[in-house]
């Protein structure tokens, strides 16, 4: 169902929803305001238009003194004055754009949800079962991605000996990244930790590590002698990223990786 119409341009405008704003603004008189709320119980748009315009009703003590308002009108007099029908339209308009950068800032954070739930199936982790009990990761789409990202950074961490590779791209939403993972000996919980350079933390990926590992160069089977790819999003531009962080569930880093 399409949502409701505004009154086309050049058309001939009712002169009902020229109302809709001096309404909003608690202009109108008796007579009025009781002819506008008969036509708003049927019409959408107007409705729609006086639901954005709420809370106005504030900026009325200031219209005296905006030019072409008239004349000052007198101290407790503010509340009933009319403005003119050219600064009524100036303040719906304003409102208007105010909605529409709400409404670019919303699909900028949508975006970038959406680009979360598009890298799990990139990091995908499928256990399959066999007679040896083993399990494989594939993440062939992951892999792929992270082969074909021209920026990327690695680590290795002295202590735990794991080795991480990070892939980055930037996007209009912020970075998306591909963490390529080695010598992970399991079990283990992980997260991808993204830390920005003004100090705030953003979880982009979590996984489990099972018992055989990834990126084992001495491993036991095939699958864990293959690195771990995992994908993830973030909000950040990658010139705002200070560093990567592998960490567990209890919060052990495992790994640090530059941006």
């Amino acid at each position: 169902m399409s949502g409701p119409m505004s009154p086309q341009s050049g058309s001939s405008v009712p002169s009902e929803h020229e109302t809709v704003g001096a309404y909003a603004l608690g202009i109108l008189d008796d007579a009025e305001a009781t002819a506008f709320e008969a036509h708003l119980a049927g019409c959408e748009w107007c409705a729609q238009q006086l639901d954005e315009l709420a809370g106005m009703e504030p900026m009325l003590a200031a219209l005296a003194d905006l030019p072409g308002s008239g004349s000052t009108p007198a101290i407790g007099e503010s509340l009933s004055a009319r403005p003119s029908p050219r600064i009524v339209e100036k303040l719906v308009d304003e409102v208007a754009e105010k909605r529409a950068q709400k409404r670019r800032r919303s699909f900028y954070m949508i975006a970038a949800a959406a680009a979360l739930i598009i890298a799990g199936p990139l990091a995908a982790v499928a256990v399959n079962s066999g007679s040896g009990g083993g399990g494989q990761v594939t993440a062939s789409s992951a892999q792929t991605t992270f082969e074909a990202m021209p920026d990327k950074t690695s680590a290795t961490d002295p202590s735990s000996q794991i080795s991480a590779t990070i892939g980055m791209a930037q996007k209009d939403w912020g970075t998306q990244a591909v963490l390529q993972l080695k010598n992970a000996k399991g079990p283990l919980k992980c997260s991808l930790v993204l830390v920005a350079k003004n100090g705030q933390r953003v979880t982009m990926s979590s996984w489990s590590v099972p018992n055989w590992g990834y990126g084992i160069p001495n491993g036991k089977t095939p699958e864990s002698k293959k690195p771990l790819y995992i994908g993830g999003a973030a909000a950040f531009k990658p010139n705002e990223i200070d560093h990567f962080e592998v960490v567990t569930f209890e919060g052990k880093k495992l790994v640090q990786v530059p941006a």
